[in-house]
C-alpha cells in the first residue's frame, strides 16, 4: 500500500494522498506555491496592482446590485467605467482578457442578455467582416507597400518633403486600405533599416573613434525614424476618417445612416478636407521649426549604408518577385474600384482580394494563408466584447440621460457638443468603442422620432470625426497608435507613451480645433 510521501501508482492512491496531504505541514508550501502560480498565470505578466484591481472589480460588482432601486444602474455604470479603464491600461494588458471577464460577469449578473448581445453582434457584422477579411486581404499587399515606402525613404532627400510624402501616402492608403496595416508596413520598413544599420557596428572595436561616430549617427537615426513614424501614424488618422473603410467604426456609422462609399466621403468632406489641409500644414511647420521632437535628419553615413542595401535587394529581385508586385498593384486597383462602386459589402470585397492575390501569387498552403488573419482576429474578438458592453448600456439605458440632455440642446449646437464629447472620451479610451456607443444612441433617437433625418446625418458626421480626429492625442485612442507604441521599433527608437503624447500634442490641437470649427460652422 502506498504510504504518505510515496509516489501514487493508481488513481485511488492519488486521491487518497490528495485528501491526506493537507494534514502534512509540507502541504502548506505546496498549496502556497500552487496559489502563487495560479495568481502569476492570471493575466500573465501584468503588474500586481493591475491584477488586484481587476479582481476587485469582479468582486465589487455583484454587491452593487444590492443598492436599493438604483443597483442595476450603478452596477452598469461601474462596468462601463471599469471597461474604459482596461482600454486606457492597454499597455499593461491587452483589453480582451480583463474586458472579457467583465463582459462575462455582466451576463451572469443579468445586466444584459445573450439575446441582446447577439443582436448587437448581428448589427455590427459588417464591421466584423471588415476586420476579418479586409485586413487579411491587405496583408497580401505588404510587399507592394513595403516597396513603396522603402523607395520613398531612400530616394527623397529633403526631410520636409519626405515627412509630407509619408504623411500623405499613409493617409491615402489608409482611406482605402486599413490604418493598422499601413502602420504595420511603415514599422516593418523602419525595423528593417534600423537592423541593417545596426549590423554595420558588428566589426567595430569597442571604444574606438569609429564606434563613437557610429553611436552618434545611430542617435540621429533614431530621432529621424521617430519623427517619420509619428507623421505616418497621424497620416493614417487623416485618411482613416474620410472613408467607410478607414476605421472599423466608420463602417458601422455608414450602415446605420444608410450611406455607401461615395456618399460617406462627400458627407465627411466639409470636415475632413479642412482637417487634412491643416494636418499637412502642421507637419510642414513641425519640420521647419523642429519643435516637439520633429525635424531630425538622416545622417549621411546611415543613408549610404541603406542605399547600398536597397540596391542589392533590387538587383536580387527575381521575375516572380516582380510579377507579385504587379499582381498586388492590380488587386489594389480592383479594391479601389470595388469600394467606390460599392460592388459588394466591404468584407466580401476583402475576401475577393484574398482569393485573387493568393491564387495568382502562388500562396496555396493553409498555414501561409493563416498568417494573414493573425493581426486582425485579436481585435475582432475585442470588438465583440465592445458589443457586449454596448448591450449592457442599452439594456440599462445608461446613456439615455446624457443623450436626452444633448438632444435637448438647440439643434445647431448638438453636432459641436457631440464632437467634443466623442473626442475627449476617445482620447482616453478607444475610438471604436466610443463611436459604437454614441452612434447607436443617435440612431435610437432618430428611430423614436426625437430628431429629424437631417439632424441624424449631421450627428453622424460629428460622431465619426469626433472619434477619429481628437483621438490622435494618446495611443489609447486609435489602434494604429497603440500598435506603434507596442511594436518592436518603439524601444529601439526610444518612443515611450509620454513621448508619443508629447509629439501628438500639436496635431491634436490644430486638427482637433479645425475639426470642431468645421463641424460647428461648415456642416
Amino acid at each position: 500500500m502506498c504510504t504518505l510521501g510515496c509516489i501514487p501508482h493508481t488513481r485511488q492512491d492519488y486521491f487518497r494522498n490528495f485528501l491526506i496531504t493537507p494534514l502534512n505541514t509540507s502541504t502548506s508550501v505546496v498549496s502556497t506555491t500552487f496559489h502563487a502560480a495560479f495568481f502569476q498565470n492570471f493575466l500573465g505578466a501584468s503588474p500586481l496592482w493591475y491584477k488586484q484591481t481587476i479582481i476587485a472589480f469582479l468582486v465589487i460588482n455583484p454587491f452593487l446590485l444590492l443598492i436599493p432601486e438604483i443597483g442595476y444602474t450603478v452596477a452598469g455604470w461601474a462596468l462601463v467605467l471599469e471597461f474604459i479603464f482596461t482600454l486606457a491600461m492597454a499597455l499593461k494588458c491587452y483589453p480582451l482578457q480583463p474586458g472579457g471577464l467583465l463582459a462575462i460577469e455582466a451576463v451572469f449578473l443579468q445586466l444584459t442578455t445573450t439575446e441582446t448581445i447577439f443582436k448587437e453582434l448581428v448589427a455590427g457584422f459588417p464591421v466584423i467582416l471588415l476586420l476579418i477579411f479586409m485586413v487579411a486581404g491587405i496583408y497580401f499587399m505588404k510587399d507592394l507597400l513595403l516597396f513603396i515606402f522603402t523607395k520613398l525613404l531612400i530616394h527623397v532627400r529633403s526631410k520636409i518633403i519626405l515627412s509630407l510624402t509619408f504623411s500623405v501616402v499613409a493617409a491615402v492608403l489608409s482611406a482605402f486600405l486599413d490604418a493598422l496595416t499601413v502602420t504595420a508596413v511603415v514599422i516593418s520598413v523602419a525595423v528593417g533599416f534600423y537592423n541593417v544599420y545596426s549590423r554595420a557596428s558588428e566589426d567595430l572595436e569597442a571604444g574606438s573613434e569609429a564606434e563613437r561616430v557610429y553611436e552618434a549617427d545611430l542617435e540621429g537615426f533614431r530621432i529621424f525614424l521617430c519623427s517619420l513614424l509619428m507623421h505616418a501614424a497621424v497620416g493614417t488618422a487623416l485618411g482613416g476618417v474620410t472613408t467607410l473603410v478607414g476605421e472599423p467604426q466608420n463602417l458601422l456609422i455608414a450602415k446605420y445612416l444608410g450611406w455607401d462609399f461615395m456618399e460617406f466621403v462627400i458627407r465627411m468632406a466639409p470636415v475632413t478636407l479642412p482637417v487634412f489641409i491643416v494636418g499637412v500644414l502642421t507637419c510642414l511647420a513641425l519640420e521647419i521649426t523642429k519643435i516637439f521632437g520633429y525635424g531630425g535628419q538622416m545622417p549621411e553615413r546611415v543613408l549610404n549604408i541603406l542605399r547600398e542595401f536597397d540596391q542589392r535587394e533590387t538587383e536580387n529581385m527575381t521575375s516572380r518577385d516582380k510579377s507579385k508586385l504587379v499582381m498586388q498593384g492590380v488587386a489594389a486597383i480592383f479594391l479601389v474600384v470595388a469600394l467606390a462602386a460599392h460592388l459588394a459589402e466591404v468584407g466580401i470585397v476583402g475576401l475577393s482580394i484574398i482569393v485573387i492575390q493568393t491564387a495568382f501569387n502562388g500562396v496555396t498552403e493553409e498555414h501561409e494563408i493563416g498568417y494573414a488573419f493573425q493581426e486582425a482576429l485579436p481585435f475582432t474578438a475585442l470588438l465583440s466584447v465592445f458589443f457586449v458592453i454596448v448591450a449592457v448600456i442599452h439594456s440599462q439605458h445608461l446613456f439615455q440621460p446624457i443623450s436626452d440632455y444633448v438632444l435637448s440642446l438647440p439643434p445647431d449646437t448638438q453636432p459641436g457638443v457631440f464632437y467634443i464629447a466623442n473626442g475627449l472620451l476617445s482620447a482616453i479610451s478607444d475610438n471604436v468603442f466610443v463611436a459604437t456607443v454614441y452612434i447607436t444612441e443617435v440612431k435610437n433617437a432618430y428611430d423614436q422620432g426625437t430628431i429629424t433625418r437631417e439632424q441624424f446625418d449631421l450627428l453622424g458626421v460629428a460622431v465619426n470625426t469626433g472619434t477619429n480626429i481628437p483621438s490622435v492625442l494618446t495611443p489609447n485612442g486609435q489602434a494604429a497608435f497603440l500598435f506603434l507604441l507596442t511594436s518592436s521599433i518603439a524601444p529601439l527608437i526610444r518612443l515611450s507613451y509620454i513621448k508619443m503624447v508629447y509629439m501628438a500634442l500639436p496635431y491634436f490641437m490644430t486638427m482637433g480645433l479645425t475639426g470642431w470649427l468645421a463641424v460647428v460652422y461648415l456642416l
